[in-house]
């Protein structure tokens, strides 16, 4: 060990395959990439120049739409890079940073999206003091919040990576620096670094699952006490589109958790649940279609 030569450098393997399949590759996530920055960037000038859509649950999803943003930036045009063929390589420095960064924003997202559905919880369940609970104080600590939780938690893992040494192989068999397919190539022990990574995930994916659930299970129980059809379908209306989001994000996080290293599911993660977020918001919130409806009155025509 002491006559190896640490490894400072890695290559990203990607997707391996004939130059047109990495072409086809490039162009699919380019344009996905740029749908989702334009998508997530019409929500927040939608919702800062509407006077309708500022409240709380617009302003959470405000934070979303950045996260988004960002998210998606943080990994995928390193990787179009990658495809192209044109800058493979990344150094241990830009790893761990493209790798705490993208850790980072899904585990506020997870937490976002929990805040998100306690929010929805006292605008159907307390309808007449959510106003007063849910005040502009709390809803931005609420933020900050989701965002310092998200990256405290990746913190750990992040620091013991700096720890580990690479000697061997230096490539990486995917399209960006996921944790699993990394640190294998390391030739320290990783066990504790596994065992402290597969615990942060487990407490910050369930922890914001169950409080996300159990928001849920009193949000349709006191709609079902709604006497008539129509009072139903509106207080359903409020939170469908956050739920339809809540199901793909963590239906994805699932498949990622018990497939850590799938390519295929890892774009889902990391690119198709962004894309869908504003369309799910603006095609099926009601709030969103007026106010759009009121800054271009001849489009939705």
């Amino acid at each position: 060990m002491a006559n190896q030569t640490r490894v400072h450098e890695f290559i990203l393997l990607g997707f391996p395959g004939s130059q047109y399949l990495q072409t086809f590759l490039f162009v699919l996530l380019a344009m996905m990439y740029f749908l989702t920055v334009v998508g997530n960037l019409f929500i927040i000038i939608l919702v800062r120049t509407c006077r309708d859509l500022q409240t709380p649950m617009y302003f959470f999803l405000c934070n979303l739409s950045f996260l988004e943003i960002w998210y998606t930036t943080a990994c995928i045009p390193k990787t179009l890079a990658v495809f192209l063929g044109t800058s493979r390589n990344i150094s241990f420095t830009g790893c761990i940073t493209q790798m705490f960064f993208i850790l980072s924003f899904g585990s506020t997202e997870c937490f976002l999206l929990s805040v998100m559905a306690y929010d929805r919880y006292l605008a159907i369940c307390y309808p007449l003091s959510y106003n007063s609970i849910m005040n502009n104080t709390l809803s931005v600590w609420l933020a900050i919040s989701c965002w310092m939780c998200g990256f405290l938690a990746i913190s750990v893992p992040a620091y013991l990576i700096t720890r580990l040494s690479f000697c061997g192989p230096n490539v990486i068999n995917h399209f960006y620096c996921d944790l699993d397919a990394w640190i294998i190539l390391s030739c320290t022990d990783t066990h504790f670094l596994q065992l402290m990574a597969f615990i942060i995930s487990f407490i910050v994916l369930l922890g914001t699952c169950v409080v996300t659930l159990i928001s849920y299970i009193y949000i349709i129980s006191t709609i079902l006490r709604i006497p008539s059809a129509q009072g139903q379908q509106k207080a359903f209306s409020t939170c469908s589109a956050h739920l339809t989001v809540v199901i793909i994000w963590y239906g994805s996080s699932i498949f990622l958790y018990v497939k850590p290293s799938d390519k295929m599911v890892a774009i889902m993660y990391t690119l198709v649940t962004p894309i869908l977020n504003p369309l799910i918001y603006s095609l099926r919130n009601r709030d969103v279609k007026m106010a759009f409806r009121k800054i271009f009155p001849y489009a939705m025509k």
